[in-house]
C-alpha cells in the first residue's frame, strides 16, 4: 500500500458516553474561564502568552483564543465553541462571551434531556424555538438615539463612561454611514480625530497580503494608489511604477483585476519585504464600476486607466498614482482615510446629488445612494493611549468591542440588557415540547452569571415585569432601557444562532476522533 503523506497520523477513537462526557468537560472549562468576563462586575483574566508574558483581560474572545487543552478530545469541544464565539464576532463584534455561556448551558441541558428524547426530536425542538426567541426579541427591539449609544459603547468597555463617550462620539461625529477605527496614540490620551475617507466593498484578495495578523488586516500607512479598470497581465506592464514604489521605499494599493502570474510576484516580493503592497479588485460592478472607479479616482488623485477605451498600460508613469493618509483591508470591506480635502468632490457630490433627484428607476437610484454616501461620508479614528503596554493591549481589546457594538446598534437597534431580553424571551414563550423546553432553560444563563459575577444571587423568577431586571453593581430593580443597560439586538441574535448552531453539531456527535498525544517525558 503507497501513502500520500510521508508519515501517519496515529489516531484515538472515543464513542458514546465517553465521548460525549470529555467534549463536555473541555467545552465546560472554556466556558467557565470565558463566563468570568461576563457583565459589569466580570473580573480580569491573566494568561500566559506564546512567549511566557503574562497578559490581563476583560475580553472574551482574548480570553478563548488563549486556551489550548492538553486532553485532545476535550481540546476539540473547546475549540467548537471557540469557532461559535469567532462566528459571533465576525458577524456582529460583539457577544463572544454570551455565544459560550450559552452554547455551554445549551449542551448541559440538552445531555441531561437527550437521556429521555432522541437527539432528533431535541434538535427539532431547539430549532423551532430559536425561531420563536428570533421573533420576540425583532418585536421589542428599539431604535437608538445619541444617548442609547452612549449607553451601548460604554457597556461593551465593561462599563467604563469615559471610552464609551469617547466612541459614541466618533459614531455622531461621522453619522450612520460613517466609520470608525482605530489606532494607537502617540501620548497617553485617548481621543477622536475625524478624518476625511471611504469605506468601499473591496476585502482581501489574499491573505499574503495581511500585515497585521492579530486582527487579519493588511494596513498600508500613506501608500500610493495605481488605479485600472482592465486587468494587467503582466508584471511588465507596471514595472516602472514598482521601481519607483521600491526606490522611495513607499507602499502600494494596486486597485485593478490583476492575472494570476502577477498576483503571485507580486505575493513573492511582499513575502520576500521587497515591497509594501495590497491588491484589491475595482468598486461596483456592471455599468456602475466606470462611474465608482472615476469617484475613487477623484479621491485619490490616481490616474484611472482602462484599455477597453484606448489607454495603455506601457504608458503608466508614477505620476498618474495617487496618494492616500492610510488604507485598511479585512475580509468585507476596505477603508481608505485621506489627509487633505479634495476640492473636485465636492463638485461630484453636487452632480451625484441632481442625478439621485432625477432619476426615476429604484436600483439605479440606489446605486447612486450608495455612491454618494462613499464620496461624502468621513472616517472617527479612535487614538488609543494608556501608560503601559499591558494597560494599552487591555484597552484596545475593550474599545475594538464597543466599537463593533455601537454599530450593530445603529444597524438592527437595541433591546434591554444585562441577560434581560432573553430571560423574558423564555418566560413569555410557553411550550410543552422538551426540545424547545431546553433552549428556554439555557437562555435565562446569561442573566443569571452576570449577576454571580456581582455577587448577587436573586430568583429569576422573581423578574416578573419585561424589560426589568436587577442592576448588577447596586443590585436594585430597575427599568433596563431607561437606566441603559441594554444591548444590541444583532449581537444578541447572532451569539445566540452561533450557539444554538455549535450545540446542535456536538449533540448529533457520537464518535470523536483525536490525534493521539504523547508523552515526550516517559
Amino acid at each position: 500500500m503507497e501513502y500520500n503523506l510521508p508519515s501517519e497520523i496515529v489516531k484515538d477513537l472515543n464513542f458514546g458516553d465517553e465521548a460525549k462526557s470529555r467534549v463536555m468537560s473541555g467545552v465546560q472549562k472554556l466556558a467557565e474561564a470565558v463566563s468570568s468576563t461576563l457583565g459589569a462586575s466580570g473580573k480580569c483574566v491573566i494568561y500566559e502568552d506564546g512567549r511566557g508574558k503574562p497578559v490581563i483581560t476583560k475580553d472574551g474572545v482574548t480570553v478563548a483564543n488563549s486556551v489550548v487543552l492538553f486532553d485532545a478530545v476535550e481540546n476539540i469541544g473547546a475549540t467548537l465553541i471557540k469557532e461559535a464565539a469567532g462566528n459571533t464576532v465576525r458577524e456582529a463584534g460583539d457577544g463572544t462571551t454570551t455565544a459560550t455561556v450559552l452554547a455551554y448551558n445549551l449542551l448541559k441541558h440538552a445531555y441531561v434531556a437527550a437521556k429521555k428524547e432522541t437527539v432528533r426530536d431535541l434538535k427539532q425542538g431547539i430549532n423551532s424555538c430559536y425561531d420563536k426567541v428570533i421573533e420576540y426579541l425583532e418585536s421589542i427591539k428599539i431604535e437608538v438615539d445619541d444617548d442609547m449609544l452612549r449607553d451601548v459603547a460604554s457597556i461593551s468597555c465593561n462599563n467604563d463612561k469615559e471610552l464609551g463617550n469617547i466612541i459614541a462620539d466618533a459614531y455622531i461625529k461621522v453619522g450612520k454611514d460613517g466609520v470608525v477605527l482605530m489606532e494607537e496614540s502617540e501620548t497617553e490620551e485617548t481621543y477622536v480625530d475625524l478624518v476625511d475617507g471611504v469605506q468601499i466593498d473591496c476585502p482581501l484578495t489574499s491573505p499574503h497580503f495581511i500585515t497585521n495578523t492579530d486582527k487579519n488586516k493588511c494596513e498600508l500607512d500613506n501608500p500610493l494608489v495605481l488605479l485600472c479598470m482592465s486587468e494587467i497581465p503582466n508584471i511588465r506592464k507596471i514595472q516602472t511604477v514598482l521601481e519607483h514604489v521600491i526606490k522611495n521605499n513607499r507602499s502600494l494599493l494596486i486597485v485593478a483585476p490583476v492575472s494570476q502570474q502577477v498576483k503571485s510576484a507580486l505575493i513573492m516580493n511582499k513575502v520576500k519585504g521587497n515591497i509594501k503592497i495590497n491588491i484589491i479588485d475595482p468598486p461596483g460592478f456592471g455599468h456602475t464600476k466606470k462611474d465608482t472607479c472615476e469617484d475613487l479616482s477623484i479621491l485619490t488623485g490616481a490616474t484611472l486607466f482602462n484599455e477597453e477605451l484606448g489607454d495603455d498600460l506601457d504608458a503608466m508613469q508614477p505620476e498618474d498614482l495617487g496618494e492616500v493618509d492610510y488604507v485598511e483591508t479585512d475580509e468585507r470591506n476596505t477603508v481608505i482615510t485621506l489627509d487633505t480635502d479634495v476640492e473636485s468632490i465636492g463638485e461630484r457630490i453636487d452632480q451625484i446629488t441632481k442625478q439621485i433627484a432625477d432619476e426615476k428607476d429604484g436600483f439605479v437610484k440606489k446605486m447612486l445612494e450608495q455612491r454618494l454616501s462613499m464620496l461624502s461620508g468621513s472616517v472617527g479614528i479612535i487614538r488609543v493611549g494608556a501608560n503601559s503596554k499591558v494597560e494599552l493591549k487591555e484597552k484596545k481589546d475593550r474599545i475594538e468591542d464597543a466599537i463593533y457594538a455601537t454599530k450593530a446598534a445603529l444597524k438592527e437597534g437595541i433591546v434591554p440588557g444585562g441577560g434581560v431580553a432573553l430571560l423574558n424571551a423564555s418566560q413569555k414563550i410557553s411550550t410543552d415540547d422538551v426540545g424547545e423546553q431546553v433552549l428556554l432553560n439555557a437562555i435565562r444563563t446569561p442573566f443569571d452569571t452576570i449577576l454571580a459575577n456581582a455577587g448577587v444571587f436573586i430568583d429569576k423568577e422573581a423578574e416578573d415585569h419585561e424589560g426589568y431586571g436587577r442592576d448588577a453593581i447596586t443590585n436594585e430593580r430597575i427599568d433596563m432601557v431607561k437606566f441603559g443597560i441594554i444591548d444590541p439586538v444583532l449581537v444578541t441574535k447572532s451569539a445566540l444562532k452561533n450557539a444554538v448552531s455549535v450545540a446542535s453539531t456536538i449533540l448529533s456527535a457520537d464518535c470523536i476522533i483525536s490525534n493521539m498525544r504523547t508523552n515526550e517525558s516517559s
